[in-house]
């Protein structure tokens, strides 16, 4: 074990990295550009023990601590500046039982290493859209990906979990043991605690029908392609974006920066089927590309590109339409789009979402209809016309309460935060914070304070 002199954990299992250690860059770095912090030590923790020595640590010395699975945070709560990172990088077991169809997972995990084991028997659980996130962070926040209609959010799967409190205490949490702390992380980010294992359902899920789609965007288009996600049968989830064309190589040479439909699809169930309910987007206009094809639907998360650190601002919100000024606003905004790069991303909700109660979970936005997030990616000197431009649009597109969902949250203050636990949720959640977590020694994070 590698120590400052100001830093010696006793007893952990795993390793730290200080800042003279070669390797403590590339550790304290996040998938977004532009987070710059030091931490005093990251943690890479083994086990559920080495986890509490780090929490009892932090917080008897009075240290900042950070919790990082996938290092996905958009404001980069994954490293602290000065303190400590708990890492769980190296906790990456999985015990499959096939027969049952569940697994337990350790949250270091990212959702495609989860999605490979599984795979190999042919199952998965849904977890987001990018292979390369830790499923510690994307659980807690809900989960919302290629299988959101047809099996649920990904803690709609959580059976059970290991959760190490803020006092260091290691519970195994579910609807019997500890109720309200296992109702909290579904939906309530990481603010009880840290989940080092979760319990999770798998479903059958190869072959599926998925892949992606690109068609030349106009106003109609996009209004009629949303107009058919809606009325497909809950099989299928996708994720619509209305974007400048990247210069891929498939991608023809004359339609590079053009505005066009990238959207990403999955259909969970019979293939001739799937094609079936497909073959009208394809229709929609004539394909610049299409992708879509079955596949083992550990395949539908592309590789990722280890040198992408994107910069930019993101606005997120449920919305009640996406009716046709929607998509003028989205043509005529992408079009004239930020300083570097815009997109709208457009997901239709509903189905074995929508059937869970309101209350079930600390996720309070089931009824939502469809999930909009606007973003800019921009370099550093154009942040301010990046930020107004997705001001701009995502006021354009509001339709009802444009309640957040918390893990797309950014740096959007704490009245968001509190939007994204409407009603009586919000009470529920500041109630257990109170119990598990009343110093707040989990705070970085979208906060909710005791």
């Amino acid at each position: 074990m590698t120590t400052g002199s100001a830093v010696n954990i006793a007893g952990l299992h795993g390793r730290t990295i200080i800042q003279s250690d070669p390797d403590y860059d590339e550790a304290r770095s996040t998938f977004f550009g532009g987070v710059d912090r030091h931490p005093k030590l990251i943690a890479r923790v083994a086990d559920a023990s080495d986890v509490s020595r780090v929490i009892s640590y932090a917080r008897e010395n009075g240290f900042e601590l950070a919790v990082r699975s996938g290092g996905h945070s958009p404001v980069g709560h994954c490293v602290s500046d000065g303190g400590i990172v708990l890492d769980l990088k190296d906790m990456k077991a999985i015990d499959i039982d096939v027969e049952g169809r569940t697994a337990w997972a350790q949250t270091g995990l990212t959702a495609a290493e989860y999605s490979a084991a599984a795979g190999v028997h042919g199952l998965g659980t849904g977890f987001g859209d990018t292979g390369s996130v830790g499923i510690g962070g994307l659980t807690v926040g809900g989960g919302i990906g290629y299988l959101v209609r047809k099996h649920g959010l990904t803690i709609d799967d959580l059976l059970a979990a290991e959760v190490v409190t803020a006092d260091g205490e290691i519970l195994k949490v579910d609807a019997k043991a500890h109720p309200d702390l296992f109702w909290a992380i579904r939906g309530g980010g990481g603010n009880f605690g840290v989940a080092t294992r979760f319990r999770l359902r798998l479903h059958p899920v190869d072959p599926l029908v998925g892949g992606m789609l690109m068609l030349p965007a106009t106003a109609d288009v996009i209004h009629s392609f949303i107009a058919l996600s809606e009325k497909a049968p809950e099989e299928l989830s996708g994720i619509v974006n209305v974007m400048p064309a990247p210069p891929m190589p498939f991608v023809p040479a004359e339609h590079h920066g053009r505005i066009v439909i990238f959207a990403l699809m999955a259909y969970a169930g019979a293939v001739d089927e799937g094609q079936r309910v497909l073959a009208p987007f394809r229709s929609l206009a004539e394909p610049l590309a299409d992708m879509i094809q079955p596949m083992p639907y550990r395949e539908i998360y592309p590789p990722d590109d280890p040198s992408y650190h994107p910069i930019g601002s993101t606005r997120t919100m449920f919305v009640d339409a996406i009716d046709r000024d929607s998509c003028e606003a989205i043509m005529e905004r992408v079009t004239a789009r930020a300083p570097a790069f815009g997109v709208a991303q457009l997901r239709v909700l509903g189905g074995a979402m929508a059937r869970v109660a309101a209350d079930a979970t600390a996720f309070a936005h089931r009824d939502r209809r469809f999930m909009v997030n606007v973003a800019a990616l921009y370099e550093p000197a154009d942040a301010a016309a990046g930020k107004s431009w997705v001001t701009g649009l995502a006021a354009a597109l509001r339709r009802g309460d444009d309640a957040p969902y918390v893990n797309f949250l950014a740096e959007d203050g704490p009245a968001r935060i509190r939007d994204a636990y409407p009603g009586r949720t919000w009470d529920r959640l500041v109630g257990i914070k109170r119990k598990y977590d009343p110093t707040n020694l989990f705070r970085l994070n979208q906060n909710i304070a005791p």
